[in-house]
């Protein structure tokens, strides 16, 4: 068998609890929930550090952030430290490359992101080993008027026709690429990045169809909303006003945002369909990171709870890969690149963090990681001291530790959903002791000094938010 095209889309804050197929009864996700039918799913993945940058620098060079340096969104990957990364890979197992979509990496101040010099990636190392098609940006939030992409080695800003909904029109480009490649003698990777359901939640930034779906849907807040703030952890990010009425809208518009997505998502699976390319073509669907909707407190993401960091990975192919199988291992996205690699046939570096796991996804035995290992470096995009965490998520708890003050918390994620109770506070477990021991070991195989974000500022990165160091020599 010739080796399988790959077909990799990236939802942007979508949280694996507002998928149907995940057990929301709300959710209108009917092509994402055959999508786990047909395929499989690791029911237990979640993300390293869940903040947009970070989770592409892993995702893309299979390690932790303490190693990628991206430890804020906003600063800009030094590809001088990653020369293996997914794409170089890939290109080495005679793949052709596609990026569509946000990256990311590249902004090298706060703001600003409408500017060329934030927005537009230059053909080149910066890229990542994505030496192929490309039509892709940094990053907006806008997905009607302004939004824009630069197309190959073009500087100049390329715009979808006047109301065209930005998510369909980078899945109408993916599906034109599919159809453009499927008799090519190489087999294509391409990669789609779309922005919803990331913020801003009002209703202009949904097609109204969709919005009319959620119209006069009720959202609940959570058993674990707490109007008050997550002081003193959570930085301005996740501290910003809410009540149960603003919660209401924006998970209106949040839901309809995730409909429009799985339409997207049901077009992709025609289009592979149609092309006679679907028993050999890997098709993941995940996200970056999730959404706390004020569940502890909290808004956005950069936290170890479970809206945050556990995310959709689902994965069809038809010729190797079980339809309905899950699988249970502690998938983190450091793993991701190597499970492809693993998947294709293609050599990983040795560099690699993350294990591979295509035998979990062909439902084989074989070895799992013990835990997920999640840390958090910073406030979302600011040199900000005070917000730093470390966590272990197994197939049952979540154990974690804040820098600030040494507070530890410990949830059962099987009896305890929501999160709502503390362990270590209860006197009922002797796990911490263990898990804060097995923390300890990762951290220290991971050469992570725990530091306080502007050690990273400091240290590692430059004036121009441009990353010159690495954990190997800090």
């Amino acid at each position: 068998m010739s080796k399988p095209n790959i077909v990799y889309v990236i939802a942007d804050q979508l949280r694996r609890q507002s998928c149907g197929y995940a057990g929301d009864a709300l959710a209108r996700t009917p092509n994402i929930d055959r999508l786990a039918d047909e395929g499989m799913s690791f029911d237990n993945a979640v993300v390293s550090m869940p903040v947009c940058s970070a989770y592409r620098a892993s995702l893309f060079t299979g390690k932790y952030t303490t190693s990628t340096g991206m430890v804020i969104n906003e600063i800009r990957l030094n590809p001088d430290h990653h020369p293996r990364c997914l794409a170089h890979c890939l290109a080495d197992a005679d793949y052709e490359l596609a990026y569509l979509g946000k990256w990311h990496l590249w902004a090298n101040q706060l703001g600003n992101h409408e500017d060329p010099k934030n927005s537009f990636v230059p053909r080149g190392p910066h890229r990542l080993g994505f030496d192929g098609y490309w039509a892709a940006y940094n990053f907006h939030h806008d997905y009607y008027g302004e939004h824009a992409y630069y197309h190959e080695e073009k500087p100049e800003k390329i715009r979808f026709p006047e109301g065209t909904y930005e998510p369909d029109g980078q899945t109408d480009m993916a599906i034109d690429y599919i159809k453009a490649h499927v008799n090519d003698d190489r087999p294509f990777a391409l990669m789609l990045s779309l922005g919803t359901p990331h913020d801003p939640w009002v209703k202009d930034n949904v097609p109204k169809e969709y919005y009319a779906m959620f119209e006069n849907v009720k959202f609940e807040v959570p058993p674990n909303w707490r109007q008050e703030s997550d002081a003193p952890y959570g930085d301005g990010w996740s501290d910003m006003e809410k009540t149960p009425e603003m919660l209401d809208e924006w998970m209106r518009v949040y839901y309809a945002m995730t409909a429009n997505l799985d339409w997207n998502i049901g077009r992709l699976q025609s289009a592979i369909r149609d092309a006679g390319i679907e028993d050999n073509t890997i098709l993941v669907f995940t996200s970056d990171h999730g959404e706390c909707f004020g569940a502890h407190g909290r808004m956005k993401k950069n936290i170890f709870y479970e809206e945050a960091a556990r995310v959709p990975m689902l994965i069809k192919w038809p010729a190797a890969i079980p339809a309905g199988h899950k699988s249970d291992a502690c998938l983190s996205n450091v793993d991701i690149m190597p499970t492809l690699l693993g998947l294709v046939g293609a050599d990983i570096p040795d560099e690699v963090e993350g294990m591979d796991l295509s035998h979990c996804a062909r439902g084989e035995s074989g070895p799992e990681p013990e835990f997920a290992f999640l840390q958090n470096t910073g406030a979302c995009a600011a040199w900000e001291d005070g917000h730093e965490w470390r966590a272990i998520r197994t197939k049952q708890y979540t154990y974690a530790v804040y820098k600030l003050d040494g507070k530890e918390l410990l949830f059962d994620n099987i009896a305890d959903p929501y999160q709502m109770v503390n362990l270590l506070d209860q006197d009922v477990t002797d796990l911490g002791p263990e898990l804060s021991r097995k923390l300890a070991a990762k951290m220290a195989e991971l050469k992570d000094g725990f530091e306080v974000s502007s050690f990273y500022r400091d240290s590692w990165v430059s004036k121009d938010r441009l990353i010159l160091r690495t954990a190997k020599n800090s």
